[in-house]
């Protein structure tokens, strides 16, 4: 499978349906609290914390929409929010602590997100968890929506919900590794960038992340 082109890989992800996809994926989410073992630090480990900090669990949505091939559903955010605004992201955030468990925090944080409701969604796996340089421990929830549900982006938060080819994603050559200055410090990152969409950071470093997955031998 390895050797297969990307859209190649996408019809037979396509064809093998969920059950595919979940002899790639971690079928069990990883117990609490999180360790990960991904994250931002990974290119940047200088730039790690000396000490030990407890982070704090989050969950997102993978959403997987099949079509004639398989695309990602992501969102863009509002410009006006205080974090992160601006930025392409999977739906999804932090653990409330009435959520009875992580997948819970994403299917919730996605509806409230896009309107998505939990019964289109049907869970297929896990990714790694991962650490981002503001503190958290994010879960990786991938799901397949079924066909017939409906957006209805949170107007606040959701400037733009959009799809991205999963071929896209896989092609080595639509990724990049990218530098920037940030706070005093240089910060390395992967990118994507797709009909004017500019995927980066820990969204990037999950999608490859599930490439890497979904293409292993």
């Amino acid at each position: 499978m390895s050797e297969d082109s990307p859209a190649s890989i996408g019809h037979r992800i396509v064809s093998g349906g969920v059950e595919l996809l979940r002899s790639r994926l971690l079928s069990e989410p990883p117990s609490l609290p999180l360790t990960p073992k991904r994250g931002d630090f990974d290119l940047n480990p200088q730039n790690r914390p000396t000490e030990k900090i407890d982070l704090k669990p989050a969950a997102v949505l993978l959403p997987l929409v099949f079509r004639r091939e398989p695309h990602v559903l992501l969102t863009q955010r509002t410009h006006h929010l205080t974090r992160h605004a601006g930025q392409v992201s999977f739906p999804g955030g932090r653990a409330d602590p009435g959520d009875i468990s992580l997948v819970e925090t994403a299917l919730r944080e996605t509806q409230e997100e896009t309107g998505i409701e939990p019964a289109f969604v049907t869970v297929a796996g896990f990714l790694d968890a991962y650490e981002t340089g503001t503190g958290y421990a994010i879960l990786p929830v991938v799901g397949l929506l079924s066909e017939g549900f409906a957006l209805s982006p949170h107007a606040a938060e959701v400037a733009e919900i959009f799809e991205v080819p999963l071929s896209f994603l896989l092609d080595p050559a639509n990724k990049q590794q990218q530098s920037r200055e940030f706070q005093g410090r240089t910060r390395s990152f992967y990118s994507f960038t797709f009909e004017g969409h500019y995927i980066w950071g820990a969204t990037a470093a999950m999608l490859l992340n599930f490439g890497e997955r979904i293409t292993a031998p």
